[in-house]
């Protein structure tokens, strides 16, 4: 048995995998479409023709087949077999027998399998290395294989305090509940976010909240369902404060270029780094 499988058998890691081959179900060119407007969008780039990228737990591999579309030659990985598998699958739909993408599994925490990959124009690592159990190794990690002057962009999850220590809370209660009890708790919460959205909206006399918006595109491609069930399920589950990440690569050797925030509350914050390259003497 590998160390995820015994990771999972032990409530310490959620499948993400099967999450996401539930998503890929759903997964049409309208959310396809809306994922490569959303990664050139943050990157500033209309192309990514002649660029490296490597796509850190590629996950449902919806953002690598983003990247390998925008033209880049393509890098994913994840820790996570069936995540593995889902990217795998996109590749096949899309790319079938491309060698300007390849697929492995490894582990980010890993630093003699991410020795052997080289280095990259461009690393992304959406909402991921939150999930590794050691968050500050992984943002450590990824910081070699940013090639010259190239981008870093990652998301985290925002530190709200003792908010976030709830959510931890409830995250190892799913993982180590039985499993009938995961759907409830999936739907407890669903039901949650939706009574908090109706209050607010009628607090501030909008449109009250619709059934359709629960499969909504959005900005990234996501699916409310698949986006509900990773956030209730996904653990391990590390957060950190905006300063606290740019601090961490301004003393690493980057420069931050892009951030949008989550406004404090709940979700992941965005940075787009750029490697500082020092004039020659």
């Amino acid at each position: 048995m590998d160390a995820h499988q015994l990771e999972v058998r032990a409530g310490e890691r959620f499948e993400f995998g099967k999450n996401w081959q539930n998503f890929l179900e759903r997964l049409d060119d309208e959310r396809i479409e809306a994922a490569t407007r959303s990664l050139a969008a943050t990157l500033g780039l209309a192309t990514l023709e002649g660029k490296s990228f490597i796509d850190i737990g590629s996950g449902s591999g919806l953002f690598s087949l983003a990247a390998r579309r925008l033209g880049a030659t393509v890098t994913s990985f994840d820790f996570d077999p069936q995540s593995v598998a889902c990217t795998e699958e996109l590749k096949r739909r899309y790319f079938p027998g491309d060698r300007s993408w390849r697929v492995l599994c490894g582990s980010v925490l890993d630093r003699e399998f991410l020795a052997g990959l080289g280095t990259f124009d461009i690393v992304y690592s959406w909402g991921v290395l939150h999930h590794t159990g050691a968050m500050w190794d992984a943002l450590g990690n990824v910081a070699p294989l940013v090639d010259g002057a190239g981008l870093l962009f990652i998301a985290i999850y925002n530190d709200q305090g003792g908010a976030s220590r709830r959510w931890l809370s409830i995250k190892k209660l799913y993982n180590r509940s039985p499993r009938v009890a995961g759907p409830l708790l999936v739907l407890c919460v669903g039901a949650y976010f939706v009574v908090r959205d109706t209050l607010i909206r009628l607090l501030h006399r909008q449109k009250l909240f619709d059934k359709a918006s629960l499969e909504r595109t959005g900005t990234r491609g996501m699916t409310f369902g698949s986006d509900l069930v990773d956030w209730v399920g996904g653990y391990p589950f590390e957060v950190a404060k905006p300063e606290e990440i740019f601090r961490f690569y301004r003393d690493r050797g980057f420069d931050l270029s892009e951030m949008t925030t989550c406004g404090g509350g709940l979700g992941c914050n965005e940075y787009v780094f750029r490697r500082r390259v020092h004039d020659r003497v």
